[in-house]
């Protein structure tokens, strides 16, 4: 992984009527403020990429299919400066992935049918902070 992110285990309710997923407390390491939540989905075998949050610390969540993440740190004063690192979010493991501000991303989808990501960020969208 690189400096700064961390993954969470989340718990997942499984009951007859339907299940409850878990995201976010104000009380789990990963948790800085509350800007927005989002959600994005993502077909099969396409591709975004690539962007750089240069504020908003990230809180990626897959409840829906399956995506495949790609970072690199373009942080200048950081340990893993340069460094690649991929991950699978999905249901199985279930889990939350905490990315902060200066990494850039893409992700590609790989379930079919739908791909869900959900993101609690720490602040609101704006389209000034972000790179392309």
């Amino acid at each position: 992984m690189l400096e700064g992110m961390a993954k969470t285990n989340l718990d997942i309710f499984v009951a007859e009527t339907g299940s409850v997923f878990h995201a976010l407390k104000k009380t789990d390491k990963g948790y800085k403020n509350f800007g927005e939540v989002y959600f994005s989905t993502i077909i099969k075998d396409a591709v975004k990429a690539w962007k750089l949050h240069q504020d908003m610390t990230l809180n990626l969540i897959v409840p829906v299919g399956q995506v495949l993440f790609c970072f690199i740190d373009g942080r200048e004063k950081s340990n893993t400066k340069n460094n690649l690192y991929k991950i699978i979010l999905s249901q199985k493991p279930y889990f939350r992935l905490t990315v902060p501000p200066g990494i850039w991303f893409g992700f590609k989808g790989l379930s079919k049918g739908l791909n869900l990501i959900c993101n609690v960020a720490d602040i609101t969208h704006n389209p000034k902070e972000v790179l392309r």
